[in-house]
Parts: C-alpha cells; structure tokens; sequence
C-alpha cells in the first residue's frame, strides 16, 4: 500500500500510529493507521483482505506515494478469530457549555486504545543522579556515614547525608555536624521528579508555525466590547423545544453570533478582506471558520457561505463539522477557505483573551463564557447575563474605526436580534 495524497499541495504524511501489528490479518477498508499532514489528521484504510506486513515506524516521515506496508492478499485467514468491528455511540445533541458547538472532548473506545501506544514512558532519575545534579560541582563531599543521632537529625530536617560535610574522624557526620547542617539551595525534595518526553505531531507542529507566523507578520490589535445576552436567553429559554422537535439540532448561541458577524461584514467589508502582495483582496461571500477543539487540537472548519443560511443551516451545519471533527472524519478541503473565523472559549470557562489571527484572514472574534454581572439600565442596577467579546485584527487593512464599528455592529444585533437578525417575525427566522 502506498500513501493516498490527503489533500493538494501536501507531499509528506507522518505515521501518527498503527492502529494494527506487523502480522495481523485485516480486512479491506479497516483503519490499519492514523497519519498526520499539516492540516489534518486522517485515517489509513486497508485496500485489501489479508496479513499485513509493516514498513514504516510510528513517526516516520513518509512522501506520498510511498510504501508504508505490504498487504499479503493470498494468505489464508487464521482460524477461530472472531471479526471484531469498532462499535461508535450516537453522537446525539452533544451540545454543552454555551452550546456554540458540540462537545468535542469525548472520544470513541478505539482512539483511547490505541491512543496509549504514543504514551511517552516516564524517567525518574535515580537517587545518586538526582543528589549529583543539586551538588555544586566545587564542593568537596564526604565519604563517611552519619552517626545515628546525626542520621536522626538529617532524617527530620529532609538532607541528604551526602550532602553535609562530615567533621569527625575518616569524615564521620557527628550530632553537631548534624545540627548545623542546612540545606543548599536547589536541592532536590523527595518528591517525583521525573519527566517525559513525545514528538509533536505534524499538525500541531503546522499550527504552531501558523500561529507565530500571524504574530510576527500582522500589525494584530484586539478590541473588546461586552454584550448584554438577556434577549437571546429570552428567547432560547421559549423556543429551544420547538426549535429542536422540529429541526432536530438545539437552538445554540453559534448561529446567532454567526449571523451578527455576517451582518457586520456586509456593514465593513474590510473585515471580510486579506492582504494579496501589495493588494487588498475582499470577498463577497462569507466563510465562516469555527475553532473547535478535537482529539488531535485545535481544528478549524469552514460554514461555507453564511450569508445564505437561517438559524437552521448554520446550526446544523456547526454540527455536522463538529461532530466529524471529533471523530477524525474531517477533510483538508472542509478546513480551508474561510474569510473570517469565530473562536469560542466560553465553552472552557475562559473570561477574556485576545485571539490570534487565522492566516491570511484579517479578523477574528472570540466569544467567551456568560456571567450574571450588575449593569446599569435604566439609570438602575440590575443583574443581567454579560459576555465579554473580542476582535483581534490586522491593523494594515482594517483601522480602528471600522474594527470598533464592526464590533458594535456585532454586540447590537445580539442585543436586539428580533429586529436586525429576524425582521421582526421570530418564527419565521426559526422556520417554525
């Protein structure tokens, strides 16, 4: 078997693990591996019955094209196995936390099996090692042991007889030495100190690239702004049923936030724009990209044309991303693209932050947790739901009127999303 090109312009694979042993009999069309690309991690499937023979290591680099493995199609079946077959859950309506999107953490049996495989083993250095490292090496140490009274004494103030300098004859520790001993700076506790160590996969080595090359390469500045989330609880907390009996996904806050967003795009089309060379190039459509977090890291699929969407689409098309994202389904092609990218950290518990830009895009907005705070409305205080938002962006194109006008375009339609995000007919915009 030769490795599949997962996607145009990458030429080089790693092998994340083999999810089968040198030997085995496989079936065709069976996951024998994971491998990693810049932009993805994807399944290996087997193109043939038969006993498989491996030819790459886990962490191999391997170009596409490459042998990885030799299926032998004509040996025979070995008798008495049972064929076993991965059995997934109904993934259902996962959606928690600030239901932007389902939840992502959980992983199917299979991935936690073999998963243990890449477990880097932990060294705890031994006794002597770890007494050496806290020594200074121009110290002159004895070789004598501790009386019984000085070990007593050592034993309760936690130091190494090693490590105190012994006055009496062929260097014995005495009580005295004891009692004045004092423990040097640096010394190691008794506690584990052991370390362990694992190879980055390729995607997350490609994401960390990204990310650096996003600071170092834009002028990023972030605004901030709150938003009062009463008018949208209000009206979760009475069509969220219907919403969900009929369409058969929850009514989220992903979908409201969306459409904010595409509404703020089409009021400053600079956000929706990148820098081409010397040029700046704006887009007429709106591609969503969405943070989530799979089992791999961080992923960023892309709402194809959010400006045609209701309530509906988007949330069923958050959905169907996510959930493919967290089960390793998800292509290359579906996590490219996008114009615009919201990150929701409100789902961890995150207060505030600034966002990094998602090259060569220009913007993005994080959303964060919701927490009853004391506002002032009405010249009174009253309690209400607020979420802090941000909106990091490139100051080379977009300047700090249009980026505050974007925002403030965004935290008014949440604020009052029956009139600017549904013309003022609820259950039409919800197509109830």
């Amino acid at each position: 078997m030769k490795v599949p090109s997962p996607g145009e312009s990458i030429t080089e694979v790693e092998i994340a693990q083999w999810l089968v042993e040198d030997g085995d009999w496989v079936e065709k069309d069976q996951a024998i591996a994971e491998v990693d690309s810049d932009k993805a991690t994807l399944e290996l499937p087997a193109e043939a019955s038969g006993i498989i023979t491996l030819k790459a290591e886990e962490g191999d680099a391997v170009g596409v094209g490459e042998v990885v493995c030799l299926i032998d199609t004509e040996a025979e079946k070995p008798g008495g196995e049972d064929e076993s077959t991965d059995t997934y859950d109904d993934p259902g309506d996962e959606t928690g936390g600030n239901n932007a999107a389902p939840d992502l953490d959980k992983q199917d049996a299979k991935n936690k099996d073999t998963g243990k495989k890449a477990e880097a083993k932990t060294e705890t250095p031994s006794k002597s090692s770890t007494q050496r490292q806290g020594q200074d090496s121009g110290k002159s140490y004895a070789t004598g042991t501790p009386s019984p009274s000085a070990k007593k004494i050592l034993s309760e103030k936690g130091i190494d007889a090693n490590d105190v300098k012994g006055t009496g004859r062929d260097g014995r520790i005495t009580k005295h030495d004891a009692e004045n001993a004092t423990p040097s700076m640096g010394t190691p506790g008794t506690g584990d100190r052991g370390t362990s160590r694992s190879k980055l996969s390729m995607l997350r080595r490609k994401v960390a690239e990204r990310l650096v090359e996003a600071k170092n390469t834009t002028a990023m500045l972030t605004t901030f702004n709150e938003v009062d989330m009463t008018a949208i609880f209000d009206l979760r907390k009475e069509y969220k049923e219907t919403f969900k009996e009929k369409h058969g996904v929850s009514l989220g806050f992903m979908s409201f936030f969306t459409l904010a967003v595409v509404r703020a795009l089409e009021m400053y089309p600079a956000v929706n724009s990148m820098i081409d060379g010397k040029e700046m190039l704006t887009f007429d459509y709106k591609d969503i990209s969405i943070a989530v977090s799979g089992p791999k890291g961080l992923m960023v699929p892309v709402i194809r044309n959010a400006e045609n969407l209701s309530f509906r689409g988007v949330e069923s098309e958050v959905k169907r991303l996510a959930l493919r994202a967290r089960d390793g389904q998800i292509t290359v092609d579906e996590m490219t693209g996008g114009t615009f990218t919201i990150s929701n950290g409100g789902v961890f518990g995150s207060m505030l932050s600034t966002p990094i830009i998602n090259p060569p895009q220009s913007g993005i907005l994080g959303m964060h947790n919701i927490v009853e705070r004391p506002v002032v409305k009405n010249g009174g205080v009253t309690i209400a739901p607020i979420m802090y938002v941000a909106l990091s962006y490139d100051h080379r194109i977009i300047d700090g009127k249009e980026s505050v006008g974007f925002l403030v375009a965004v935290k008014e339609a949440l604020e009052n999303p029956i009139e600017l995000l549904m013309d003022n007919d609820v259950k039409k915009a919800l197509e109830l």
